[in-house]
C-alpha cells in the first residue's frame, strides 16, 4: 500500500494587519482589512520597529489551508483562507504585491488578518493602495509556494546530456532517482523580483559535491544520501530546504533586481539531478495547483496519486538540526563518506 505524505509546511513572512494602518485616505486610522472593505488610493504605513512574522501552513481540503504547528503567528489547527491580492505604489513609484490572509476559528469567526508581501516593506512608508485582486490571489500565492530552478540551471537527461532549463520541452526525457526516465508533462515560467524571502538562493559549487552553481527558490528541497548521519536526522535519506542551509558564503541568499523560474512537472513527484545535485521537482497540492493551465489542471482530475502518496514521505529535515554554519559541509562529508 502505497503510504499517505506527511504534508511538508511552507512558511512565508507576514506582518499583522493591525501592524499595518490607513495614514490618508477614506479609511484613516483603520488598520488593513478584507478586499471588500478597502479603498484604492488610502496610503499604509507598517508600524515602527515591526519585523515580519513567520507564518508556516500546510494545505487542507479544497481550497484551504491550515496554520502547521511549528509557527511564530496563528493558532495551530486553525483554517486560513487567501481573501485578495494587493496592489501598493511606494513613495518612489514602484509598484509591489501582496497578499491577505484570514484566519478563521473553528465557529468561522474571524481571528486574525495577514499581509504577506511579495518584496520588502519598510516602516514609516507610505504606500498607495492602487489595486484590489480578487480573482488571481490563489495564482499568485503557488508562485510563492511552487519550487523552482532559475534559468542557466543543467538539468541531466536520460541519455546524460546535461541541458539547460531554458532549453527543455515538454516530452523531454530526464533521469529520475527514483523512476529511471520520466517524459516532462509542463514547464512552467515566471519573472519575479528577488527580494528578501522571496529571492533565490545560491549554492556554490563543490558545496555539495556541485560542479557548478546551483541556484534555487527558497523552499527548494535537496535530497541528500548520508553514508553516515551528520545532523543527527535518524536516517540516511533526507530532504532539506535549499534557505535552511544558508551560511553567507558557500550557500547565500541572493538578493536585488529579478530572477526568472522555471517549474518542472512530471506525471509524479520526482527527484531529478540540477547540476549534479539530487533535488524535487513541482509538487501539485492547494498551494500549487493555481499555477497550472487549466487543461493541464483539468487533465490531472481531483486526485492525483503520484503528488500524494511519495516514496519520499517523511525525509524532511527539522530546521533546528540545521541551525549551525556547517550544516552544508556536514552533509556534504555525509554524502561522500
Amino acid at each position: 500500500m502505497a503510504r499517505s505524505r506527511p504534508v511538508s509546511a511552507q512558511s512565508v513572512p507576514v506582518f499583522r494587519a493591525s501592524d499595518v494602518r490607513a495614514t490618508y485616505g477614506a479609511n484613516m486610522g483603520d488598520a488593513l482589512s478584507f478586499a471588500a472593505e478597502l479603498i484604492l488610493d488610502d496610503v499604509y504605513e507598517l508600524a515602527r520597529e515591526t519585523a515580519p512574522l513567520r507564518l508556516s501552513l500546510v494545505p487542507s481540503a479544497g481550497s484551504r489551508f491550515t496554520v502547521a504547528e511549528d509557527t511564530d503567528a496563528g493558532t495551530p489547527g486553525s483554517a486560513l483562507h487567501l481573501d485578495s491580492a494587493l496592489m501598493f505604489m511606494s513613495p518612489d513609484g514602484q509598484t509591489q504585491e501582496a497578499l491577505l490572509l484570514v484566519e478563521v476559528d473553528a465557529a468561522g469567526a474571524v481571528a486574525e488578518i495577514f499581509l504577506l508581501p511579495m518584496a520588502q516593506l519598510l516602516p514609516r512608508t507610505g504606500y498607495r493602495l492602487v489595486g484590489i485582486d480578487t480573482e488571481t490571489q490563489r495564482r499568485k500565492f503557488a508562485q510563492v509556494g511552487c519550487v523552482s530552478f532559475t534559468r542557466g540551471t543543467h538539468i541531466t537527461l536520460a541519455s546524460g546530456e546535461q541541458r539547460l532549463i531554458e532549453d527543455l520541452v515538454v516530452g523531454d526525457r530526464v533521469l529520475t532517482r527514483d523512476d529511471g526516465v520520466q517524459a516532462v508533462r509542463w514547464i512552467g515560467q515566471s519573472t519575479v523580483r528577488a527580494v528578501g524571502d522571496f529571492a533565490p538562493i545560491r549554492i556554490a559549487a563543490g558545496t555539495l559535491n556541485n560542479a557548478n552553481d546551483l541556484i534555487v527558490s527558497p523552499d527548494h528541497r535537496l535530497f541528500i544520501y548520508q553514508r553516515r548521519d551528520e545532523v543527527g536526522a535518524g536516517r540516511s535519506e533526507l530532504l532539506v530546504k535549499a534557505r535552511h542551509l544558508v551560511n553567507g558564503y558557500t550557500v547565500t541568499l541572493q538578493d536585488g533586481g529579478f530572477v526568472d523560474y522555471f517549474q518542472l512537472l512530471f506525471d509524479s513527484h520526482q527527484i531529478i539531478y540540477a547540476e549534479g545535485i539530487a533535488a524535487e521537482t513541482m509538487l501539485i497540492d492547494t498551494r500549487t495547483r493555481a499555477i497550472l493551465p487549466d487543461a493541464i489542471s483539468e487533465a490531472l482530475g481531483d486526485v492525483i496519486p503520484g503528488h500524494s502518496d511519495l516514496p519520499h514521505a517523511g525525509l524532511d529535515v527539522n530546521e533546528k538540526l540545521l541551525r549551525r554554519p556547517d550544516a552544508a559541509e556536514l552533509l556534504r562529508k555525509a554524502s561522500t563518506r
